[in-house]
């Protein structure tokens, strides 16, 4: 079996973006490439193709932008790029590129299936529904197969997501430091205000992710003033996996209504920065949001409280600084649920028997 991923955006601070639904298709593809030959295809100002782990990374060059939307790239190189998959697996239903994969794949007698990683931009399937196009969703949760209508479709299928548990591992020798831990882009869906007033002088707070809005930096950092807070923006991958180590606790607290007012319907998919917290044996506190407690189990691997309220997420992590014992059960409990439900050779495995039903022309 051949298999190509599509992806608007490459992960990585070089070539694209440090975000969850980038870090997704890039390790979900690279895990799938020790199984099947596998290519991800994505775009750019110029050709460049390599390798990594043995899968081929493409990135089309020449890129038009769709009504100027960077999260709507285009090349006329794509079909070529797609050419001698058996399978195409998309990771944004409603951008152009996937629209025109989903046919291209249909007149070539290929398999296209679809993950929908949130965000979009102008495309035909604002106007008509393109599920029929795919023969199958992959939905990264529940909660995502729930809010795009899926949960009596017998195309839509729950894959969940993965973490390289190899690298996000615990360390015995690493000391837990006091420090609650952010990792994210900084972005008032995220609802990091509601984090940062939390913190009071028992609790310090370090915020790790590469800010996308000047303005709610500039709000987050004035809130932050007096208070023990640290901001960080540019961070490896090896730094990344000692801060989630040290930290008390990995906490995302995102919001259905953020700071200014804004709704936001589908603040998290699936919630990528607690699973790697979690599979380095930290607790996770997360709001109840979306699929975030699909992924967070209340009590066990650590805490789930009600959206926007400071004070509920304050006595909750207090409870995980100053109770060291509770901790070191909770994150042993995190890490075992991340080896049982999210590791990526389990995701593999869930699309790989989806492809190969489809492949075999059965449904």
């Amino acid at each position: 079996m051949r298999v190509v991923h599509l992806v608007p955006t490459m992960f990585g601070a070089e070539r694209g973006i440090v975000g969850g639904a980038e870090r997704y298709a890039f390790e979900l593809a690279r895990f799938m490439a020790r199984r099947v030959s596998t290519t991800l295809v994505s775009f750019g100002e110029r050709d460049e193709q390599w390798d990594v782990d043995g899968l081929t990374v493409r990135v089309l060059g020449n890129t038009r932008y769709v009504r100027g939307q960077r999260s709507n790239p285009f090349s006329f190189a794509l079909p070529g790029a797609l050419s001698g998959a058996d399978v195409v697996h998309v990771h944004q239903q409603h951008i152009v590129a996937s629209s025109v994969t989903a046919v291209l794949a249909r007149l070539r007698r290929q398999k296209v299936f679809v993950s929908d990683l949130g965000g979009g931009g102008w495309d035909v399937s604002g106007y008509v529904s393109t599920d029929r196009w795919y023969h199958g969703h992959l939905h990264i949760s529940e909660y995502s197969r729930q809010v795009f209508g899926h949960v009596s479709n017998p195309r839509a299928h729950v894959i969940y997501g993965g973490v390289d548990t190899d690298k996000f591992s615990p360390d015995a020798s690493v000391p837990r430091t006091p420090t609650v831990l952010f990792v994210g882009r900084l972005l008032a869906h995220k609802g990091i205000d509601v984090l940062v007033d939390a913190i009071d002088e028992g609790l310090s707070l370090e915020v790790i992710g590469r800010p996308y809005d000047g303005d709610y930096l500039e709000l987050l950092q004035e809130r932050a003033q007096g208070k023990n807070v640290t901001f960080r923006h540019d961070v490896s991958d090896p730094d990344l996996v000692a801060a989630y180590r040290q930290a008390a606790a990995i906490v995302l607290p995102s919001v259905y209504r953020d700071v200014y007012g804004h709704s936001m319907t589908v603040p998290e998919l699936l919630g990528q920065t607690l699973l790697e917290g979690m599979a380095c044996g930290t607790p996770a506190v997360c709001a109840d949001v979306a699929s975030m407690p699909e992924v967070v189990t209340d009590g066990v691997t650590g805490f789930v409280v009600p959206p926007n309220d400071p004070i509920a997420l304050r006595e909750r992590l207090h409870t995980l600084v100053e109770d060291a014992e509770l901790n070191l059960v909770m994150g042993r409990a995190a890490r075992a649920d991340v080896l049982e439900r999210f590791t990526w050779p389990r995701v593999v495995d869930r699309c790989l028997d989806i492809y190969e039903q489809q492949v075999r022309g059965r449904r």
